[in-house]
């Protein structure tokens, strides 16, 4: 059976993908880890470089036996995903980049990296995983899966918040695009405020044969908001039959 990995973003945790894990694992070995530092692993000291992220998820999924998968990248994920095509391009299948960009500086950002890291020491980790979890819906805190995201990351700490944003803020594979020849999905929700419409629109102009899906009324966690979609346009990308 193949293998399809998810990777999750800044604030995130595995158990994020239950719901791909169900649909997709009737098809998939599906591997979800929690990056150190978050979810599960929220015991770990998280790095503050885009590369050590990638190279920790490559490990784990050495460790478990996984050469060979498909590959979803989430977000900081997407950066990760992309920096572990860099590092171990014959282990990639397919690639979907997803709610992501080439650069993590993040242009139109709902709030500059530097910013955040100001409001995590002034506001604390609860308030500021609260605020910026309520960001990646349309109907915010209101929204069905909020609370999952809210608790998720209520268990990241202080250092890994603010290692997380220092390694988006120094993080750019504009270079490495050209490189990227995994057949490849740019996944994107038309109501992203933390991934303006220019990073996936180079990610899909740069990346050689990269296809696109654009998703309306969704904001930056379409696999919470339109699962079904999110699952069947995937499920078409990865030619589930």
């Amino acid at each position: 059976m193949d293998s399809l990995v998810f990777v999750h973003g800044y604030l995130g945790g595995g158990a994020q993908w239950s719901d791909q894990s169900k649909v997709f694992g009737q098809h998939f070995r599906v591997v979800s880890p929690d990056l150190p530092g978050f979810g599960a692993n929220c015991h770990l000291e998280a790095p503050d470089r885009i590369e050590d992220y990638a190279i920790a998820v490559l490990d784990e999924l050495a460790r478990l036996g996984v050469q060979r998968f498909h590959l979803v990248g989430h977000s900081m994920g997407g950066m990760i995903v992309q920096e572990m095509s860099r590092l171990a391009p014959d282990r990639i299948h397919y690639l979907v980049l997803y709610g992501t960009g080439p650069v993590g500086v993040l242009p139109g950002r709902f709030e500059t990296i530097s910013e955040s890291k100001n409001r995590v020491v002034t506001e604390g980790v609860k308030a500021t995983g609260q605020r910026i979890s309520a960001t990646w819906f349309m109907e915010g805190a209101q929204a069905k899966y909020y609370q999952l995201c809210a608790d998720l990351a209520d268990k990241v700490s202080l250092q890994a918040m603010l290692a997380g944003l220092s390694a988006m803020e120094t993080w750019s594979g504009e270079g490495e695009l050209h490189r990227i020849k995994s057949p490849t999905l740019v996944l994107w929700g038309d109501g992203d405020r933390t991934y303006k419409w220019s990073q996936p629109e180079q990610l899909w102009k740069r990346i050689p044969n990269a296809n696109l899906a654009v998703v309306p009324g969704c904001a930056h966690a379409v696999h919470l908001e339109k699962p079904d979609l999110f699952n069947a346009l995937l499920m078409d990308f990865l030619s589930v039959k």
